[in-house]
Formats: structure tokens, C-alpha cells, sequence
């Protein structure tokens, strides 16, 4: 058996990636805890606007042609449905996706929703924080917010159905690209949830902490919506079951902010008008609601990849791992405060070694492809 490798991913991208208009944070600087989420919901809420769920090609519909396609993984133009993403890297002109779909109506060639007869079919209108809880599709605006509302794959949306997110101790059900249904394994909830594949946990839990920030002054009112299995917990300040908010913080210090997050923020916010602070500022996670306890000494999210040495001594390191690497077309090097040091263009194309940038002593952390592992320069 291997051993574990510990785990403790901070959010990460600096704020150079993102376009964040001037002065947007104005208000901020000082504030910790719920002081500083109030400020930020006030923020958030102010410019908003409700561009309505939509019909024909119109509301969120329309907003998933600029928010949600593919321009990372195949690089096609086809709409990422985070149910059914493959993010292993391609072979160029290739996907290797179980299916994909093109954006608009059927009629005009697309693969919006209509029905569907399994996995593949078409894709729909996902609220990963499922609508039952805040009061369904005629609350608004929360039904029609698309900073946590995105498109997937109708019939595995149908399998989440109220599920919270989570991770399986048993799949009942794996879709094709690897997410699943099944019983809980984390602490404090035993009930069915679903669970995404890695590559996407990150912007989920940030999804959801969003959602309890901008909908700050409603979520009180959400209490007679809510059930065993609700991720809301009734209150103004934490927002979240106390599991869930644990698994949130957990899944968003694994899984960094990407480009493909920073530039859906973008997006959402040239649509809608406002925006996803804890992409533009995830040490904001932190400041308000601490660190997860399960993030600790979890070594579920390392797929084995390892460097030699480690700790480092000098500016060359060996990786090695289960798959091959040379499909991987950039690699990134974080410090434990969250900033990038270091991204190279095709790491693996003439072997496994990495030439390090005299990086100062201390801790960091690799990360490639669905791959990532810390070490330590001496």
C-alpha cells in the first residue's frame, strides 16, 4: 500500500488572472469573519440583476454561451457539463469525453433540453444547490442566478435529484466520466449524496459559498424549505450545515480556483452583474469561515504522484506517477499562501524532470493535469 501524502491545498491563482473592475472590493479591507461576509453580500448584491431562467434560446440558456464553453479540455466550443467532463488530457482532435453537446435548441443543431432517455441525451439547467431548498423554481432570483446555476447532463442531474454533494462510501451509481451516487461517508451525514469528479469539487464548494453569501439576508427565510438533507443549515452567519460547510472548505483548499473558473466569473459577471468573490479572492474562505478540519492528512485527492527528492535541495525534481505524464500540457508550482510561482509549457515532453525557478525555502505545492501533490524546498 502506498503511503498517504498529506494534503493542504490553499485556494490558489493569484488575483492577476482575474479582471476584477476597479474598486469592486472597496469596503473589505480589514473585515474577518461575517463582518466581512455581510460587506461582501452587499457587494454582490448591489448591480445584480435577474436575467430570468429562460426559454427558447433566452435567460440562463443564453448565458451558457459565453460562461460555459469549452475552450479547456477538448478546446471545441462545446458546452462543459461538469457531469460529464473527462479532464484527463487529450490526444489533440480527440475527445475523450463519453459524449458532449453543442449549445442552442435542437433545431438549430444544439443539444438543449427537451427530454431525455439516459446519459447523453441533452443537457439542462443545474441548481447545485438544489432548488427544494430555498423554495423552487419560482423563488427568485435565486432560481435563475447563474454563478451557481450551470448546464449538465439531463439524466444525471435527474440521479442527484435533492442529493447535497458529498463523497461515496459505496456507488449505487457512477455516471460515465466517474461521478456517483451513493451513501455518505462524510462525517455528520449518512444520507444518499453526490459526488462530482475531483477536477470539479473545487467549483462546487465555491458555488455553494457564494450562494450563502449573496443570499445572505434570504437564508432564514429558507428555513421551512429545509430537511434532513438540506446543506443549509437556517442560519444568517455560517449558512451551511455544519458538515457541509466542512466539506465545502475541504473540497476548495484541494481543488484551486482555474482559468476555466476565473474566466466563467467573467463572463457570468458581463451577464448578470455581480460576481463570485471567493474565485477573485479565495483567501476570503479562509478569513470568514477558517479551515476544514478534513482537509487534513486527506490523501483521497492525491492520485499518485510523487517527487524525488523531498524535500528538495536543489532546483531539480523527478515526477513520477501512475499515468503518463507527457499528456499534460502545463504544470503549476503554488507557495502555501496561495500565489502561482511557477507554471511551465510541457513539462513532461523530454522526460520527468523539472527545473525549479531558486525557489525560497518552504512549502508548495505541484499540481498537473487532475494531479497534485506538496513538497518542500530546503
Amino acid at each position: 500500500m502506498k503511503k498517504s501524502i498529506f494534503i493542504l491545498f490553499i485556494s490558489i491563482f493569484s488575483l492577476g488572472f482575474s479582471q476584477i473592475p476597479t474598486g469592486y472590493y472597496d469596503g473589505t479591507d480589514g473585515l474577518t469573519g461575517y463582518a466581512l461576509k455581510s460587506k461582501l453580500a452587499q457587494i454582490i448584491t448591489n448591480g445584480a440583476k435577474d436575467m430570468g431562467y429562460g426559454s427558447g434560446t433566452g435567460g440562463l440558456w443564453l448565458g451558457y454561451k459565453t460562461t460555459d464553453i469549452d475552450k479547456y479540455y477538448e478546446n471545441d466550443g462545446t458546452i462543459i457539463d461538469m457531469y460529464s467532463e473527462n479532464p484527463a488530457a487529450n490526444t489533440p482532435g480527440i475527445s475523450n469525453d463519453p459524449y458532449e453537446f453543442k449549445w442552442g435548441q435542437v433545431s438549430a443543431g444544439g443539444n438543449q433540453c427537451g427530454s431525455y432517455s439516459g446519459e447523453g441525451s441533452c443537457y439542462n439547467r443545474e441548481h447545485s444547490i438544489p432548488k427544494t431548498y430555498f423554495g423552487g423554481i419560482n423563488a427568485v432570483p435565486m432560481s435563475h442566478d447563474i454563478h451557481f446555476v450551470v448546464p449538465t447532463d439531463g439524466y444525471t442531474n435527474s440521479k442527484r435529484g435533492d442529493y447535497p454533494y458529498g463523497e461515496v462510501s459505496t456507488p449505487t451509481w457512477t455516471s460515465k466520466n466517474g461521478t456517483k451516487v451513493g451513501p455518505s461517508k462524510v462525517p455528520g451525514y449518512s444520507g444518499s449524496v453526490f459526488e462530482p469528479v475531483n477536477e470539479f469539487k473545487g467549483d462546487f464548494a465555491r458555488m455553494a459559498l457564494y450562494f450563502v453569501t449573496r443570499y445572505e439576508d434570504n437564508l432564514i427565510s429558507f428555513s421551512q424549505y429545509q430537511t434532513a438533507s438540506s446543506p443549509l443549515d437556517g442560519s444568517k452567519n455560517r449558512g451551511l450545515q455544519l458538515w457541509y460547510l466542512n466539506l465545502m472548505l475541504k473540497w476548495s483548499e484541494q481543488d484551486p480556483v482555474s482559468q476555466k473558473e476565473i474566466d466563467r466569473n467573467n463572463a457570468a459577471y458581463t451577464f448578470q452583474g455581480n460576481r463570485n468573490p471567493f474565485i477573485d479572492h479565495p483567501e476570503w474562505i479562509e478569513a470568514i469561515w477558517g479551515k476544514s478540519p478534513l482537509a487534513v492528512n486527506d490523501a483521497s485527492f492525491s492520485k499518485n504522484l510523487t517527487i524525488a527528492p523531498n524535500p528538495v535541495k536543489g532546483n531539480i525534481i523527478n515526477i513520477t506517477g501512475d499515468k503518463d505524464l507527457k499528456q499534460f500540457k502545463k504544470a503549476f508550482i503554488y507557495n502555501m499562501v496561495g500565489q502561482s510561482v511557477q507554471t511551465i509549457e510541457n513539462p513532461f515532453q523530454n522526460g520527468n524532470t523539472i527545473i525549479l525557478n531558486n525557489l525560497p525555502k518552504g512549502v508548495y505545492i505541484l499540481k498537473t493535469g487532475e494531479l497534485n501533490t506538496k513538497f518542500i524546498v530546503e
